[in-house]
């Protein structure tokens, strides 16, 4: 069969440029996956064809052109004719005439646009908002938020230092009808009583000494939208019956006002106390706590949802190359037996410290042991490791098979080929380790278009 007929016929884009990167040929996939007709491709420039996320710098074909090395698989988007951002993963080639002498380079690219639509479907369930989890224990949490958020109640979010209380409550706000309005937060214990008072409510102009304009309180800030009142157990007597009036009537004094204002907000709070002991022993007003406990959703401390360490670093990961420019690939997995194995006192924000603190020792490559602080790599931490060695490989493990089904559209035989496993093996496995799939997969799919 001719060459020409064999790039016609596949379902890959490939396209050629000469030494000017103009466009020298242009298959039938490229059409159809750009919507750019093939005579109005050759002979234009590549970037103005398509609008890539990988042109100018980027552009794997000029590092193919200038390395003599191929690019294999690398993932990016382009702009269609239509506007569409379409994910692609591209290969790149040197291409040389009958003499050998390098006359231009070839590029194939492949639509990702059903496997995204896919990873996008299975991460649809481990994430709400902002939130986002793959541990059991969370996903109660996050199935109540939209209702949650639905409603004009107050919140009480409950949890221990670093869980995420902050980024429940902006979720809350960001799924709420108040969502156009602004999200202002406050930290209770981070400011004595008196300054407390008029960074909530405002004041007046003469209210006290060097009082010389109006300023408004946190309340008239977070008009039409939400405050959320961090630590709200470390509010004194006096202040709580305050607030109480706040959430009971809708309204507020500045300091030195003759006249209430109206309270338009959504109030959540937060606290690592439990409120209800705080009750008991007279800290905390009981008609105030009945007042915020409207709903509550109790936030698990990190030890009891290890499950979603593993994506936690990732995340950490991919955001601290971006802010210091690096290339970390990524933990190893003993470091990651580590992380298991450790019960996390600071929780979340711990977590994150630890990762950014691995970020100064290593440079490149994955983080491993001696990056991490003494207390994780402590001589009794290590004889529990053994434990969460297994938990740890099952977790590395379940990613690897998500990558690969994601990367064949979900059919099981072609994601079994990649890993170099049996088919039957594969789906042992995602039985063992809970990896939800599609009602049909990549090649059911086929069958039914042909």
């Amino acid at each position: 069969m001719p060459a020409e007929a064999i790039l016609e016929s596949i379902s890959d884009g490939v396209f050629t440029v000469d030494m000017e990167w103009c466009v020298t040929s242009f298959n039938r996939a490229a059409e159809e996956i750009t919507g750019v007709p093939r005579q109005e491709a050759i002979g234009r420039r590549c970037s103005d064809v398509f609008r890539s996320s990988m042109c100018g710098a980027s552009c794997a074909l000029r590092q193919t052109l200038e390395t003599g090395k191929p690019v294999i698989g690398k993932s990016g988007y382009i702009i269609d004719a239509d506007g569409n951002r379409i994910p692609i993963s591209i290969s790149t080639a040197i291409l040389r005439d009958g003499e050998g002498r390098v006359i231009g380079g070839a590029e194939t690219f492949r639509d990702l646009s059903e496997v995204e639509a896919l990873r996008q479907e299975l991460e649809g369930k481990f994430r709400v908002g902002d939130l986002v989890s793959r541990s059991p224990l969370m996903q109660r949490v996050m199935e109540v938020l939209p209702a949650i958020a639905s409603s004009p109640s107050t919140v009480l979010i409950l949890g221990e230092t670093g869980t995420g209380k902050e980024l429940v409550a902006r979720t809350i706000h960001s799924l709420s009808p108040r969502n156009q309005g602004p999200f202002i937060a406050v930290n209770c214990g981070a400011l004595p009583d008196t300054l407390l008072e008029s960074e909530l409510f405002g004041y007046k102009t003469g209210a006290f000494t060097g009082a010389h304009k109006d300023k408004p309180g946190r309340f008239a800030l977070a008009g039409g939208g939400s405050i959320f009142l961090d630590e709200i157990g470390e509010v004194s007597p006096a202040l709580q019956v305050r607030l109480l009036r706040v959430l009971q009537e809708r309204t507020y004094e500045p300091l030195g006002a003759t006249r209430s204002e109206e309270a338009d907000v959504r109030v959540i709070v937060a606290t690592n106390k439990d409120l209800a002991e705080e009750v008991r022993r007279g800290r905390f007003r009981e008609d105030l706590y009945y007042r915020v406990n409207v709903m509550r959703v109790e936030l698990p401390p990190l030890r009891r949802r290890k499950e979603d360490i593993p994506f936690l670093v990732e995340q950490f990961v991919a955001r601290f190359n971006g802010l210091q420019q690096k290339s970390i690939q990524g933990i190893a997995v003993e470091a990651l037996s580590l992380l298991m194995a450790y019960d996390w006192p600071g929780n979340i924000r711990e977590l994150e410290n630890v990762i950014e603190r691995a970020f100064i020792l290593c440079n490149e490559g994955l983080i491993g042991i001696s990056h991490l602080p003494g207390e994780l790599t402590a001589h009794e931490l290590i004889a529990g490791v053994d434990a969460d060695v297994r938990f740890a490989h099952d977790i590395l493990d379940a990613q690897a098979i998500r990558g690969a089904l994601e990367r064949n559209a979900f059919n099981r035989l072609a994601a079994a080929r990649e890993l170099g496993i049996h088919k039957t093996t594969l789906f042992r496995r995602i039985k063992k380790l809970g990896i939800p799939l599609p009602e049909e997969d990549g090649r059911t799919r086929r069958k039914k278009i042909e």
